[in-house]
């Protein structure tokens, strides 16, 4: 047999048929696609294209084959039973009956039946038809109804609403009821009084009641007493057994203990720094106000201090407005000028005084009228009102004796405390001048801040350290930068002022130092209120300081140590500011005007010896904290242990400016007699020798070298414990170390030398050396980079795909899926559009036949109108 023949689709018949000869010869009709370059062996099949013939194809093949289905969905020309079970052989007729009945009336009962009723079922409540119940629509007559329903009876509103009981107003017929009883009606008085001794006689019968009851029990203890020792059985001491309390637990033990912890109390509420110093300045304006009347000889009563008794009706409005009549005080030139009112201030108070007197007689004037008017109202209420009151006296004098007798008492004791205050004797004159003399004495309170330098110093003048901090802290507080405006730059100016004072003590003979360390603490104070001022303060003076060194090294070569006002304010810098930062704007300029001090002033006396070891001091201060190292420290204190040596020809080390290794100014710290160190204790250096060393005898001097010795070996012993933990710390301390044990020897020290001797070189030996030799870091050669050809097959398309065959294959599938998809796509896409133009054909063509046949019908009744108008004109001819 052979091949049965294949089916040509449509779409085949189209695909094959070929264009006419006209339509390739049509030059619009063809397109031909250019190509960059050509390449041998490769043959085009895309060189000329038809386009036109291309589209009309494709909407040949989507006519016969996409337009057809369209136009048959949803239709169909066979007859199919689509019954449940219908083609179901295995299923019974009967099955297949009630399953489709079944599911018929689930159908209806889904959609038409959801919110009616079975007729079939019957809704019962409680066992009863609800068809059958009694819907009690019975109308209900109104005329049944009694018209006084819902009214309320006369004797229930009066007794009620209209004062019932025995003081409400009777009926007539309870008045003849009663009008043969007794002939006459009692009064109001008499029906009071009966009640009350009805009230009273309940009151005795109640007491005599529970007499008799209280009777009748104590009568019942005392049978059970004598009837209980004939019921227990007690058991003679020596045969008891003495059960043993169980022990309390830590937990019972812990809160029988927390029962009696005090409970903590409230504290009052944080205040604000504003809130602080608004009362502090008012506590200060108190004292100052009351040291101001101490001193003019008024009394300071003691009334004033005590506690007045204020009852609890009192309304506390009987205050009286304070008068301007205090007398202004005012501190100049070192004196206290009391100001006196003048004559003119006095003539208006007197004309003050007799307005407002004139005033008050015609208020009580008025107040007299008033009170007349209201007594002869108050007559008349009480006439009215003395009945109730003899009614209720009996009662009330019982209720209130007690309160009465307290306020007699309370009255007593009041009279008797202004009989002790009156003869209490006042103040004798030469009692009051002693006050007087006290008050004047005694410091201000409140002081104005100053406005320029000589301010201050004529407000500390004449004033021991204490006062006059106490001076600098009033005045602080008085002017607070939250209490005023210019407070702030008042404040900031006295910061100032104080520096330039502190200045000016230093520079003194001798420098007062002890008023300059109590003044510290006001400084840092305000230094905290304002640190930006601050700042700007000391930076000036290290900066004036700093160019005044410079401009006398530029003329002279060389210049003296700082000044003891200098070392006063490098101090205060490390007092006020932090040290350890990495670089301060305060710090960092003072610590370099140290080092330059220590390495461009000469050492040319015993002085600049004691400047140069207290400048070392402040500078290890400054770096105690952060630890950082200073070159010039080390060379000071070096160069200061070089002065010490008696031999320097043999010095394993050399000497660093700005000492010298030989000469006049090389020894000065050479003993001058050895048996003075046996004469010698250990003090620390005073700071005033900086600024005036005066020593008379060459026995002071050599205390005076030993002196600056010890300073030196202490600065050295706290500069190896700073720097232990530098690696080049050997190096650094190796010229200390052969100072100290070559040409130094222990043995021509005092005994407290020896030992910072010892243990200086004993720091510096137990230093750990590791150090190694510097050696190039070992690293592995890198290799020269080999360029090796790499050999990639190429395929067609001229693309690289060096892999293997199955990657290949793989590469290959994923072009062609990705093309297919892109294909299918664009033909989706066209379908669509083929679609939507059909459709919108139906819609245009279904329009133009509904307008076709709109018209058609217009005309023929425009034909019948005609015809019936002609007509009508017929009829009317």
């Amino acid at each position: 047999m052979g091949k049965a023949p294949k089916k040509r689709s449509m779409a085949d018949k189209v695909r094959k048929t070929k264009t006419s000869t006209e339509i390739k010869n049509n030059p619009f009709e063809v397109k031909i696609n250019r190509k960059k370059f050509d390449i041998l062996g490769r043959k085009s099949k895309h060189d000329v294209g038809l386009p036109g013939v291309s589209r009309s194809k494709a909407i040949n093949k989507r006519k016969e084959t996409l337009l057809k289905e369209y136009k048959q969905k949803n239709k169909s020309s066979k007859f199919i039973d689509r019954r449940f079970g219908e083609y179901d052989t295995k299923m019974a007729p009967e099955d297949k009956i009630l399953k489709r009945f079944a599911m018929e009336r689930q159908r209806n009962h889904d959609k038409k039946d959801v919110y009616n009723l079975n007729e079939e079922e019957e809704l019962t409540h409680y066992g009863q038809s609800l068809a059958e119940m009694e819907k009690f629509n019975d109308l209900v007559n109104s005329d049944d109804e009694s018209e006084e329903k819902g009214l309320l009876s006369a004797e229930l509103t009066a007794s009620h609403f209209g004062g019932g009981g025995l003081l409400r107003k009777k009926s007539s017929g309870e008045q003849q009821q009663e009008g043969e009883g007794s002939h006459r009606a009692k009064s109001r008085q008499e029906l009071i009084e009966e009640l009350i001794q009805k009230s009273k006689l309940e009151k005795r019968e109640r007491q005599v009641q529970k007499e008799e009851a209280q009777e009748l029990t104590e009568k019942l203890d005392q049978e059970w007493k004598s009837i209980q020792a004939l019921m227990v059985k007690k058991t003679p001491k020596g045969e008891r057994v003495e059960e043993e309390k169980p022990k309390l637990e830590q937990y019972d033990m812990m809160v029988r203990e927390l029962g009696f912890e005090m409970k903590a109390q409230p504290s009052e509420k944080l205040k604000t720094p504003e809130e602080l110093a608004r009362e502090e300045r008012e506590k200060l304006q108190k004292l100052e106000a009351d040291r101001l009347r101490r001193m003019m000889g008024d009394e300071v009563g003691e009334s004033s201090q005590s506690q007045i008794h204020m009852s609890a009706d009192d309304l506390n409005d009987g205050f009286i407005l304070d008068t301007d009549d205090k007398k202004t005080l005012s501190y100049q030139d070192g004196k206290w000028n009391i100001g006196e009112e003048s004559e003119e201030d006095k003539g208006e108070d007197e004309e003050e005084g007799q307005s407002g007197e004139e005033e008050e007689s015609e208020a009580e004037e008025e107040d007299e009228d008033e009170d007349g008017d209201e007594e002869e109202e108050e007559e008349e209420e009480e006439g009215e009102e003395e009945e109730e009151e003899q009614e209720g006296s009996s009662e009330e004098e019982d209720g209130h004796s007690d309160l009465e007798s307290e306020q007699e008492s309370e009255d007593e004791e009041e009279k008797q405390e202004d009989e002790k205050a009156s003869a209490k004797p006042s103040l004798s004159k030469e009692e009051i001048k002693a006050q007087q003399e006290a008050a004047k004495a005694e410091l201000p309170y409140t002081f104005t801040a100053p406005e320029n330098y000589s301010d201050l110093k004529d407000l500390l003048h004449g004033h021991t350290p204490d006062n006059q901090r106490l001076i600098v802290a009033r005045t602080q507080k008085s002017n607070h930068a939250s209490l005023a405006v210019g407070n702030k730059l008042k404040l900031q100016k006295l910061f100032v002022f104080l520096l330039e004072y502190i200045g000016e003590l230093a520079n003194r003979s001798p420098p007062e130092l002890t008023t300059i360390d109590k003044l510290i603490p006001e400084l840092y104070t305000l230094c905290q209120m304002f640190p930006e001022a601050a700042c700007k303060a000391m930076q000036s003076i290290l900066g004036d300081a700093g160019h005044s060194t410079e401009e006398v090294l530029e003329v002279k070569g060389h210049v003296a140590f700082p000044a003891l006002d200098m070392l006063i304010y490098l101090k205060v810098t490390a007092l006020l500011f932090p040290t350890s930062d990495f670089r301060h704007p305060v710090t960092t300029p003072a610590l370099l005007y140290i080092s330059q001090a220590l390495t461009k002033c000469p050492v040319r006396s015993l002085q600049d010896v004691t400047s140069g070891l207290a400048l070392c001091c402040l500078a290890v201060e400054y770096v105690s904290f952060s630890k950082r190292f200073l070159p010039e420290l080390i060379n000071f204190l070096a160069g200061t242990l070089h002065l010490a040596v008696q031999d320097k020809t043999a010095l394993g080390c050399t000497v660093v400016p700005p000492f010298k290794p030989s000469g006049k100014c090389s020894d000065l710290l050479v003993l001058s007699d050895s048996e003075s160190c046996q004469s010698w204790s250990k003090k620390s250096l005073p700071l005033s020798a900086t600024q005036r060393l005066e020593l008379k005898n060459e026995l002071g001097r050599d205390h005076h070298r030993l002196m600056c010795l010890s300073t030196c070996l202490d600065l050295v012993k706290r500069c190896c414990l700073l720097y232990k933990d530098l690696t080049s710390f050997a190096c650094i301390f190796q010229p200390i170390r052969s100072l100290l044990s070559k040409h130094l020897p222990a043995q021509t020290l005092p005994e407290l030398l020896q030992e910072l001797h010892g243990e200086i070189l004993e720091a510096i030996g137990s230093a750990p050396v590791a150090h190694s030799r510097l050696v190039l870091e070992r690293k592995k050669p890198i290799p020269l980079k080999l360029l090796t050809p790499k050999i990639v097959e190429v395929l067609d398309y001229g693309k690289k795909r060096g892999s293997t065959r199955e990657e290949r294959e793989r590469e290959r599938l994923q072009h062609k899926y990705k093309k297919e998809f892109k294909g299918a796509l664009r033909e989706i896409r066209k379908d669509t559009r083929f679609l939507a133009r059909e459709k919108l054909n139906e819609v245009m063509n279904r329009d133009s036949e509904r307008k076709r046949k709109v018209r058609e019908l217009f005309g023929s009744l425009a034909t019948q109108e005609g015809e019936w108008k002609a007509l009508k004109r017929r009829k009317r001819k």
